[in-house]
């Protein structure tokens, strides 16, 4: 089973859940930003992709300056609890899959996690190509 944790306004979100359904799979899709996260679903998610609060701040498009978030030396547990109380603070997507989890930005980091990739050729929103007609990533 795969999981996108994805935010339907953001193109870089919306090329990886169609990456996962070019690939033959219908992933859980789960829009954070209506049903929030909770402080163990976040610390999990970030434990298993190696990532840590600030790694996985939002920091354009997003309160984070505002909050005054970007400054050095701003706690972990700060960002944690800015972003339980403010779910666009987290950047996305991010995907579990059995081969692991991963913020997927790229897009195309989301190919790491499928058992297979999707048939050529396949582009990203904007027309930039990520698979080309023989199956290649250019």
């Amino acid at each position: 089973m795969i999981v996108i944790h994805h935010n339907p306004d953001c193109g870089t979100s919306r090329n990886v859940l169609a990456f996962i359904r070019a690939a033959g799979m219908e992933p859980v899709v789960i829009d954070y930003l209506a049903e929030g996260w909770t402080r163990p679903q976040l610390l999990a998610l970030f434990a298993a992709a190696d990532l840590t609060p600030r790694a996985a701040l939002r920091e354009t498009k997003s309160p984070a300056q505002d909050l005054g978030l970007l400054a050095d030396g701003v706690a972990d547990e700060t960002i944690l609890n800015a972003m339980l109380e403010h779910p666009i603070l987290v950047n996305r997507p991010i995907v579990c899959s059995p081969k692991g989890v991963r913020l997927c930005r790229p897009s195309e980091a989301v190919f790491d996690l499928l058992d297979h990739l999707p048939p050529g050729p396949l582009c990203k929103e904007d027309g930039q190509m990520v698979i080309n007609k023989t199956g290649a990533r250019p």
